[in-house]
């Protein structure tokens, strides 16, 4: 009687469960994480009027949507730069998102403006690691429950603790970024917290990323330490993810911009990511292209404001010119870059050397008269973040030896640089050895032997010296022949909380004055072209 009993119970606990489960299969998850302002569609970009319209059409299927979103929207392209973030959120409130979390970005313009965003935004910011150190509590909720159909979802967000050093201080003073296992203990928390408040589903939303340039958690890290997520939307590194786990959950990532939407479905027991890549949905809902086109109208009108005035051209000329010699525009972008870098302080106190910029990176140049906004985004038009690296002599030697290697042919990466003076001996043959990882370009095998740096900082150069170096994201990741800088951008990159071409107008408003002087009419002789 006792066996029949149990098989009596624990038939009825089944049935019970099967009767009142929650129904996944009318649940989808839509998200996005990096659009970074990139709202408008555009060739190779799904814009966010395309993610409302694929909204709509898996509702109109029956389907119950849930969209979230992992950080960093408000920041970078100037379609949301000029409103620090305003029009971001108006975007996302037209669009009809659920949640979303920090990205490290979020916090670029401030803690004051950033709860402004909050309170504007119609949906959940929450955030389970960002705490207020005067008062312990999280800086937004740490999670929320949404309800879709009979679903229960629970949702919680977590933001790099990168943040620290990838924004400029003054934007985080006050804030804890928990990391490491204080991470791992707070997002367990936060599951085991809406488990036991009724969730059907566990969402992570992280703008975590899957690599580390200074040693912080990855999402990996999290993935394995925390149980009971079923979805984790990841964000920050840029990358397409789609990588089911073994228990049945998945970890995903669109990438950035919108050039994917996430749509993540539970089918036969497991979760699975669908992402809509550029092209495979083409429609636009009409109120939210509406509303974007507008803004960006009026982007294009505060493009014509001006910002300085310049009484001779500066000339952007790239063959030859930014690719093969010093140019004046080069010497007055670098000179920007490290003034910015030294204004933000990012290295507590410590002096910036020099600054560099692949000559490819300028891409037109700025006539004779008045400079507008708009002029400075043609120089400058890729609003690549700035970073600080502290790198051997050693290496800056290898840097200028690579970047030069083909001088006098034009090369992208021909060093446009502040606070360095250099000379490459054409007449003697670059001597390479293999190629560098994830590289086009080759490894000098005699660092030195056509380059010789004269001075940086204004002292003599010392391959033995340790030296601070201003950079485009770009470079420190190894683009163009910059390669070598990328195991120590790894290691110790500061970001200075500036892209470059706000570098560049805040130059030439604040420390210029507004005039660009005569000095930066000829290049300035800080590189010699021996032939």
């Amino acid at each position: 009687m006792k066996k029949i009993f149990s098989a009596f119970v624990l038939a009825s606990v089944m049935v019970c469960q099967s009767v009142f489960a929650a129904d996944l299969s009318k649940l989808v998850i839509m998200h996005t994480n990096d659009t970074h302002g990139y709202d408008q569609r555009a060739e190779g970009i799904n814009g966010l009027a395309t993610v409302k319209a694929l909204k709509d059409d898996f509702e109109k299927k029956g389907y119950n949507v849930l969209l979230v979103d992992a950080g960093d929207a408000i920041q970078d392209n100037n379609l949301v730069n000029l409103s620090k973030g305003k029009t971001a959120i108006q975007f996302f409130n037209a669009v009809g998102y659920d949640a979303a979390t920090f990205g490290n970005h979020e916090f670029d313009y401030g803690q004051d403006i950033l709860q402004e965003r909050m309170k504007q935004a119609k949906y959940a910011y929450v955030c389970a690691n960002v705490l207020v150190e005067a008062t312990g509590k999280t800086f937004a909720p740490a999670s929320k429950i949404i309800t879709k159909g009979d679903v229960k979802i629970g949702v919680f967000g977590m933001t790099t603790p990168e943040t620290l050093v990838s924004t400029n201080p003054k934007d985080v003073y006050g804030l804890q970024f928990l990391d490491h296992e204080d991470l791992i203990k707070a997002a367990q928390k936060e599951v085991d917290f809406l488990k036991t408040s009724g969730a059907d589903v566990i969402v992570a939303l992280a703008h975590i990323g899957s690599y580390n340039k200074t040693g912080y958690a990855t999402s990996e890290d999290i993935l394995a330490n925390v149980k009971g997520i079923d979805v984790f939307v990841d964000g920050h590194d840029h990358k397409l993810k789609n990588k089911p786990q073994k228990n049945g959950s998945i970890h995903v990532s669109t990438g950035d911009y919108t050039k994917n939407i996430g749509v993540v479905t539970f089918k036969d027991g497991k979760w699975v990511a669908d992402p809509y890549k550029y092209g495979r949905f083409n429609e636009e809902d009409q109120k939210v292209k509406k509303l974007v086109d507008k803004a960006v109208e009026k982007v294009a009108k505060a493009m014509n404001k001006k910002v300085a005035t310049v009484g001779f051209d500066l000339d952007g000329a790239r063959n030859p010119g930014l690719r093969t010699k010093e140019m004046a525009i080069g010497d007055l972008i670098a000179d920007a870059y490290l003034w910015q870098g030294r204004q933000a302080n990012v290295l507590a106190g410590k002096d910036i050397d020099c600054a560099f910029i692949n000559g490819g990176g300028i891409r037109k140049g700025i006539n004779k008269g008045t400079i507008t906004y708009g002029n400075v985004c043609a120089a400058l038009p890729y609003n690549s973040q700035l970073y600080v690296i502290t790198i051997p002599g050693s290496v800056l030697l290898e840097v200028i030896e690579a970047s030069t290697y083909s001088t006098p042919v034009a090369v992208a990466g021909f060093p446009q640089v502040a606070g360095v003076e250099y000379e490459v001996d054409t007449t003697v043959p670059f001597e390479a050895e293999e190629k560098y990882p994830r590289s086009l370009f080759s490894k000098p095998a005699k660092p030195g032997a056509r380059v010789t740096i004269k001075t940086v900082n204004g002292k003599p150069f010392d391959i033995n010296a340790e030296y601070s170096v201003v950079a485009t994201e770009f470079q420190c990741n190894g683009g163009d022949t910059y390669a070598a800088f990328m195991p120590y951008a790894a290691k110790n990159s500061r970001s200075i909380g500036y892209i470059d071409s706000d570098a560049l107008v805040n130059y030439l408003k604040t420390e210029l004055g507004g005039i660009v002087p005569e000095k930066y009419k000829e290049a300035q002789g800080r590189i010699i072209i021996k032939k």
